[in-house]
């Protein structure tokens, strides 16, 4: 599949097929919150078994690898949700996991992949950034697993587009943190070819919003992106191979702010005993000011790894 064409919807359920058994079918349930603008639905990929969405797509990428691929091992660059994806998976099959982490990674990320067996190495964040661009990481061979541009992930994350048109056929909007497009492009993918008329919007967060940044430009563009408590979206730019297709599938980035986000952390925690670490909670955020209409929306709360200080905090009522 060349990198600015959708998914074909074949690969999508052929992915389905593939992870039946290991991936949770997440549950879709409704976020009663009578003041919000729209009919909420949250996509609770925080369920699971690692907190994170991430499994659909290193699961269906590593099912697909052939035997002598995997037999040095699998690696991937990821700030921590990948990570453990692919160490999730290793080790069920029983192959080394090696990571590359930027160094502003959160520890309760680090702590995971290491718990799974993941051996992490800490680099920059530009010579993590590097690692996405090139696909090559001096002294580590095995298997590449690319955390959001390889169309065999991309096709395991577009299996939550399935589940939620046979579980909510009336929905108006999804709404998708983005990170690197994988997610998004993956779920708008399965989206644009069964219900089209759905409007599948990514959501950023204001402090690093690269894609609000390319679509008022016309092309990426680099950008100022700040760090912050939400540390699974967000980058200097949007990566150039996924550009072509998030332009062709996506209906808009919808931004939110710091403030909202850890506003919605809190809803989905005190109202739906959910906790979703920044990226997985912006949806909600832009849900609940209104940003994606009126209509039927669903948000996909994409992962749960907070750190406890952090959920603390924001509880609290204070922004980290």
């Amino acid at each position: 599949m060349e990198p600015h064409l959708p998914i074909p919807l074949a690969d999508i359920y052929a992915a389905r097929d593939r992870l039946a058994g290991t991936v949770l079918r997440t549950p879709l349930i409704r976020l009663n919150v009578a003041e919000a603008p729209a009919a909420i639905f949250l996509k609770l990929e925080n369920l699971q078994p690692i907190g994170s969405f991430k499994l659909r797509g290193a699961g269906n990428a590593m099912q697909l690898a052939a035997p002598e691929e995997l037999a040095q091992g699998v690696w991937t660059a990821s700030a921590g949700n990948m990570a453990q994806g692919v160490a999730w998976y290793a080790r069920q099959l029983g192959v080394p996991c090696t990571v590359v982490v930027p160094d502003t990674a959160p520890a309760t990320k680090r702590a995971a992949i290491e718990r799974l067996g993941g051996r992490i190495i800490t680099v920059s964040v530009d010579e993590w950034l590097e690692v996405f661009r090139t696909h090559r990481r001096a002294g580590l061979v095995g298997h590449f697993i690319h955390a959001f541009s390889d169309p065999a992930v991309m096709a395991g994350n577009g299996t939550i587009g399935l589940e939620i048109l046979e579980d909510l056929p009336a929905v108006d909007a999804i709404v998708v943190p983005y990170g690197g497009g994988g997610l998004s492009c993956g779920i708008a993918s399965a989206v644009r070819a069964l219900q089209p008329a759905v409007k599948v919007y990514a959501c950023e967060v204001e402090t690093a919003a690269p894609l609000a940044a390319a679509l008022a430009a016309g092309a990426p563009v680099a950008i100022s992106a700040q760090r912050s408590f939400v540390d699974g979206i967000g980058s200097p730019s949007v990566f150039a191979p996924m550009w072509p297709l998030a332009q062709q599938l996506l209906d808009g980035a919808l931004t939110v702010t710091l403030a909202e986000v850890a506003a919605a952390i809190r809803v989905l925690a005190e109202r739906k005993r959910v906790i979703a670490e920044g990226a997985g909670a912006a949806p909600v955020a832009a849900a609940l000011a209104g940003r994606a209409g009126t209509g039927t929306v669903v948000c996909v709360v994409s992962g749960g790894n907070l750190d406890a200080p952090t959920l603390a905090t924001i509880l609290q009522g204070a922004l980290p």
